[in-house]
């Protein structure tokens, strides 16, 4: 019998590095069953990744190694909340590690951002990826410009997927109805707006390269764009090396002359939206430009001048950053969208420590950094728990208890075990195969649970 018996719940890269670390305690034997809404497991890995970034998502073959290890279980289609409450979580677990990450999307708060066309990107995102909530969302990519709101990896990643030929999309995993829609899409212009400068955006170098790698879109910049004033220049300084890359990649940019491909991919700095405009459906979006200031403290601010211009387009997506959901009887920090934690210890609405109740990942440090940001940040949180272990702390699981499989029998219609997901993955591969791509996914809830059966 196992010392710890540890729920994790969340099946991305954050949940399988604490899962890793957990199995792989050499003083204390761990079991873990981990918890996931979904039939499929490895989070944004499977439903946020870029369908053109193979090389990102392969991170789930190291996954599927972790998933093998004896005292491994998986739980999908359970959500904490509705099939199983945390209080009983906490009867059946020594501990419970909470790692599922930020699931919606910062709004920008103008007027029409309800108005349809305007969506966050996430919903986008996912819907190509094949998210089974997401499936039945039309997005109308008919008219000639797209507006990105943001200047992270996922507004890139947006912008990029639009600009996409057939033939690149033709070897990657982008769902049908998604190929379908950016081939035929009359999308001339993706419009990226960035709030602040060149120097303050968040993409990384590759993600802003591969840009320049379009077979079908020509990228923009206007040079005037790249005249840093004052605040920018010293901040430019003390930045990162990636900043300092990414402005020489962009003064590239804005160096070529057009090629006369099809699409362009236009980059902008320091304008805001203000508000969304249309009648009954998204028809342009408002924008007021920035000035840049440094703070005291030496933190960049984008300031409104007041001067204000209106950009026609068909479709906005907004990326401004991303927000967890809280889970019934579990702190929640409903300003940061975290849960409120040192360390990975939950704390409670005074601060102390609730014993045996950790997280990690987004849920933990808010939406920051890229996949193996995870490991690092899971190995602090499970560090502590097996801490708390050694030294008594935690509050143990209720021995008289049923295991999980008992509680969940007669609430949960269908629990997707790890072979019912070998047996999506087959399905999806062999579906693939013919066609010279990784896998053409089940995209709704009855296909994934009818080939988990199989």
């Amino acid at each position: 019998m196992a010392d710890l018996r540890v729920a994790v719940v969340g099946s991305g890269p954050a949940g399988f590095y604490a899962a890793d670390a957990l199995l792989k305690s050499e003083d204390t034997a761990v079991e873990v069953d981990m918890i996931e809404r979904l039939p499929t497991p490895w989070g944004l890995v499977r439903l946020g990744v870029a369908p053109d970034h193979p090389n990102i998502k392969s991170v789930s073959r190291a996954f599927e190694r972790i998933a093998a290890r004896p005292g491994f279980r998986f739980f999908g289609n359970v959500e904490v909340g509705r099939d199983v409450t945390h209080e009983e979580l906490t009867e059946v677990y020594d501990a419970v590690v909470y790692a599922f990450g930020a699931q919606t999307d910062r709004h920008l708060d103008i007027p029409g951002e309800d108005l349809p066309g305007s969506w966050p990107a996430t919903a986008f995102v996912a819907w190509y990826n094949g998210h089974p909530d997401f499936q039945d969302m039309a997005f109308d990519l008919s008219g000639e410009r797209a507006v990105v709101v943001g200047n992270g990896n996922v507004a890139v990643d947006v912008a990029r997927m639009l600009a996409l030929t057939e033939a690149e999309l033709a070897p990657t995993d982008t769902t049908e109805p998604a190929v379908d829609a950016i081939v035929g899409a009359g999308i001339r212009e993706i419009l990226m707006l960035g709030r602040r400068g060149p120097v303050q955006a968040s993409f990384t170098t590759p993600e802003l390269q591969e840009l320049g790698e379009l077979a079908g879109a020509d990228v923009a910049v206007d040079p005037a764009d790249l005249e840093l004033d004052a605040a920018s220049e010293a901040a430019l300084a003390d930045e990162t090396p990636i900043a300092r890359r990414n402005v020489e990649v962009l003064r590239e940019y804005a160096g070529h002359e057009p090629s006369g491909k099809p699409r362009v991919v236009k980059l902008r700095f320091c304008v805001s939206p203000v508000a969304i405009l249309g009648d009954g459906k998204v028809e342009a979006v408002e924008v007021v430009k920035n000035v840049l200031l440094r703070d005291a403290d030496g933190r960049i601010r984008a300031e409104p001048t007041g001067e204000r211009e209106v950009i026609s387009c068909g479709v906005v997506f907004r990326s401004v950053g991303y927000h967890g959901v809280p889970v019934p009887g579990v702190p929640f920090d409903e300003r940061r969208g975290t849960i409120p934690n040192e360390g990975g210890r939950v704390r409670d609405a005074d601060g102390a420590p609730i014993p045996g109740v950790y997280c990690t990942g987004w849920i933990k440090r808010g939406p920051s950094g890229v996949i193996g940001t995870n490991k690092k940040d899971a190995t602090e949180t499970v560090e502590l728990l097996l801490e708390d272990a050694r030294a008594g702390l935690l509050p143990g699981r209720d021995e008289k208890a049923p295991d999980l499989d008992a509680v969940l029998a007669g609430r949960n219609g269908e629990v997707v075990t790890y072979a019912g997901w070998e047996a999506i993955d087959a399905v999806e591969r062999a579906r693939g195969e013919p066609l010279g791509r990784p896998r053409v996914k089940l995209c709704s809830w009855d296909e994934l649970l009818a080939a988990a059966r199989s």
